[in-house]
């Protein structure tokens, strides 16, 4: 997904402004990828504001034009360099303009990304965004600057992050992974896990809501790992639930391995907490997820599902799958499609295996599953998840939920859309409301993806 980030509107920043000396002119950021890219880009934002730098959303008139990559899934790159040979043209017609690329695919490409597109004026990899000023004045004297170095210790915690104007804000809590699944690279680009405190965590929510923020998303790469050396997880989830004027919390994504008992206390009793969780399931074959190295069992993973929903009633619930990873028969695959329909998953995130240069199915297994297979199977269970949602979905119809207004419907000026605190996404004649509000909404029609409805009083 691209994200360009937009410019941000907010008049007085005091901690950014103050160190602005002098305008180095204009940067544009591209983002790709999960949402840690985008606070990520984000924080490189801060960095920029900072060095003197105006955001912009226009790429055409920017000096400096930065891409913050993804490289969990193959297509992810291409499409990535893909756009760099656009963005190329753009430099041609002003060769003073520094295009850089950041982030996990930098990482994983290394030096290669430089043979790909020889053009690129400066590679950082996750860890190195604090170098950009100097990486930016590298490429202006037309030193390519190559910055890929992990650093277990970067957490960025001293730096303020430029976001843009909403109702919902993202917060890194955690950087890094030590989990090591054999289909994923993020070990390889982000480096170890490494906490931010909670005193400084709830000093950040704080400062989110003077900011009128009202919703926060908690984001790691297992978000649920969190432990900054005396607090766990729950334990911070407690934390914020405290903090006067947030709304709601989030969090993405947790690992079925750490849904810890103090996780789970927190989300059912902690009334911010929204009653909805991203739960990675992978594959419904033990012998897969033994083979993806993911921790736990079909039975381990069915029993946490059952200890969630017992102690959390109308709990939603979504979740990835992975088909066609090496080895899979088509058994494996039916136990994952029969799981699947077991769960009953709000929605889920489905793809096709994806062999990964580096990771450690790409060096000890085969990706012997033929690519029309992954597609039908694929397929089999986009269709299973998609009647799955939409009858879940109908069940809201007549019924009355609880929504935050978010802004302005895709598909009419009339309407507002907004989530309900299950994640699912309600659209409803705007009349005299206004971003930010909650309201509630009479639900009259249901599609597997939207509630549809109407405000009452």
């Amino acid at each position: 997904m691209k994200n360009p980030l937009p410019l941000y509107n907010r008049t007085s920043i005091s901690d950014v402004q103050s160190d602005l000396l002098q305008s180095n002119g204009t940067a544009y950021i591209e983002t790709y990828g999960c949402q840690m890219n985008v606070s990520d880009s984000e924080l490189m934002a801060g960095i920029l504001t900072r060095a003197g730098y105006k955001m912009t959303d226009d790429a055409e008139s920017a000096n400096v034009i930065l891409i913050n990559t993804c490289a969990i899934r193959e297509n992810a790159e291409e499409k990535v360099l893909n756009r760099l040979k656009h963005l190329n043209a753009i430099k041609r017609r002003n060769p003073n303009m520094v295009l850089g690329i950041c982030g996990c695919m930098a990482q994983h490409m290394r030096t290669l990304v430089l043979d790909a597109a020889p053009y690129i004026d400066l590679v950082l990899g996750p860890d190195a965004y604090r170098s950009l000023p100097q990486a930016i004045a590298s490429a202006k004297a037309k030193d390519t600057f190559v910055n890929l170095k992990l650093d277990k210790s970067e957490d960025y915690a001293d730096l303020a992050p430029i976001r843009k104007d909403g109702i919902r804000a993202w917060l890194t809590i955690q950087r890094g992974c030590d989990k090591m699944c054999t289909f994923c690279v993020v070990p390889f680009t982000r480096g170890r896990e490494r906490s931010l405190s909670v005193p400084m965590l709830v000093r950040e929510i704080k400062f989110l809501v003077d900011e009128g923020f009202k919703e926060v998303v908690l984001l790691g790469q297992t978000v649920n790992s969190y432990h900054d050396g005396t607090h766990n997880f729950g334990d911070l989830l407690f934390a914020i639930n405290q903090v006067e004027g947030i709304e709601r919390i989030r969090f993405t994504s947790p690992h079925p391995s750490d849904a810890t008992k103090p996780m789970i206390d927190a989300i059912a009793s902690c009334k911010k907490v929204c009653k909805q969780i991203h739960l990675p399931l992978q594959s419904g074959s033990t012998r897969i997820l033994s083979d993806m190295h993911r921790t736990y069992t079909v039975d381990e993973y069915r029993e946490l599902v059952f200890n969630l929903r017992n102690q959390i009633p109308n709990l939603a619930i979504s979740t990835d799958i992975i088909v066609g990873f090496c080895g899979e028969t088509e058994e494996d695959f039916q136990q994952t499609h029969d799981l699947m329909g077991e769960m009953r998953y709000d929605s889920a995130f489905m793809f096709k295996y994806s062999d990964r240069d580096g990771t450690l199915a790409n060096r000890t297994l085969e990706d012997n599953v033929p690519e029309e297979e992954k597609i039908r199977r694929l397929q089999s269970i986009i269709d299973l998840q998609y009647r799955i949602s939409h009858e879940i979905n109908q069940e809201r119809v007549g019924q009355t939920v609880e929504i935050l207004v978010e802004g302005e419907s895709r598909k009419s000026e009339a309407d507002y859309f907004g989530k309900d605190d299950t994640f699912k996404t309600t659209v409803f004649p705007r009349q005299n409301t206004k971003i930010g509000d909650t309201v509630n909404i009479k639900v009259h029609t249901a599609t597997a993806h939207t509630l549809i409805g109407d405000v009452i009083s």
